[in-house]
């Protein structure tokens, strides 16, 4: 039995480590540049910072035994358990789960439960057919660990799986990364942006990663992100003066970076944690449940559980 896994992000890496586990061949392919999917971080001075997912939680045991062993080898720390709410220019608290981060970036969770795996990068695979094929090549199961968008943009449309991911919209977001000359914002660890027209989301980079570099990362609402859809570097401008009004900064970034994300996350949550036809064809992520690097991780793990067991049945 052979397995090919398309996504190199964190449900498709989970799913790859537990087919590995029950010593079936497996082989991830991406077409990016490095593992990590949207747990993406970009090096800035030196340091990474998180560009995609802004931390993540934990709430399924099997997940916390995998976070247990990210804390002891220093690549995740818990950050915080309160995130601070900005709503018409007032600021109120909203308590919660705690929130874990990475000192060395999302990215880097990803890469160590990659390690050993067979990970081909830069690989862009242009059709998945019958059969299971990928790209003319034959395997015996062909997972896509994707956005829904970009899954059925690769599945042959005769399959039945293409009208499986037919049913949700995404919403998109552009991240705008802002290094600072100081930090000269009042303490917050990150904060909600509720009914405001550009932002939803601002994290203190510094904060989450532990060592107070005056980073702060904002991520836009859907509206903004479809309107700078072809050119995110433009949304820069008005990022950066909604984050100076809404902490009352005086002073401009020394540097800035933005990343487009078309599929940040779909709009409504499925019951469903993966999917595997008798075809062959899978597919997993965190469109697989609800939107969370955990459901990420969960919805990889129990099917490559799944592979396994018919594997051996």
């Amino acid at each position: 039995m052979s397995v090919v896994v398309v996504g190199a992000g964190l449900a498709g890496v989970a799913c790859a480590r537990a087919v590995a586990a029950a010593g079936i061949p497996v082989r991830v392919v991406d077409r990016a540049a490095t593992v990590g999917g949207r747990m993406a971080s970009s090096p800035h001075d030196g340091r990474p910072v998180d560009m995609g997912a802004a931390y993540f939680t934990v709430r399924d045991p099997e997940f916390a035994e995998v976070v247990a062993e990210w804390r002891s080898a220093g690549l995740a720390r818990p950050w915080t358990a309160e995130l601070a709410v900005l709503e018409h220019g007032d600021r109120s608290r909203a308590p919660g789960p705690m929130r874990w981060a990475a000192p060395a970036g999302l990215r880097s969770l990803v890469a160590a439960l990659a390690e050993g795996l067979d990970v081909e990068l830069r690989r862009e695979v242009g059709r998945v057919e019958a059969g299971p094929r990928v790209d003319g090549e034959p395997a015996d199961v062909v997972v896509l660990a994707m956005p829904d968008p970009q899954a059925a943009r690769v599945l042959d449309p005769g399959l039945a799986e293409v009208a499986l991911l037919a049913d949700r919209p995404w919403r998109p977001t552009v991240t705008v990364a802002a290094g600072y000359p100081a930090r000269a914002w009042p303490a917050l660890a990150a904060a909600f942006v509720n009914d405001h027209p550009v932002l939803t989301l601002v994290a203190d980079d510094g904060a989450r990663r532990g060592d107070d570099v005056p980073v702060l990362v904002s991520h836009t609402t859907a509206e903004v992100a479809r309107r700078f859809d072809a050119d995110p570097a433009a949304a820069v401008p008005m990022v950066v003066e909604a984050v100076r009004e809404l902490l009352d900064l005086t002073e401009d970034p020394v540097w800035t970076d933005a990343h487009r994300w078309r599929f940040a996350a779909p709009e409504h949550a499925r019951a469903e944690p993966f999917h595997l036809g008798e075809n062959g064809i899978a597919l997993a992520g965190d469109g697989w449940g609800s939107s969370r690097i955990e459901t990420a991780w969960r919805s990889g793990q129990l099917l490559g559980r799944e592979i396994a067991r018919r594997h051996t049945h």
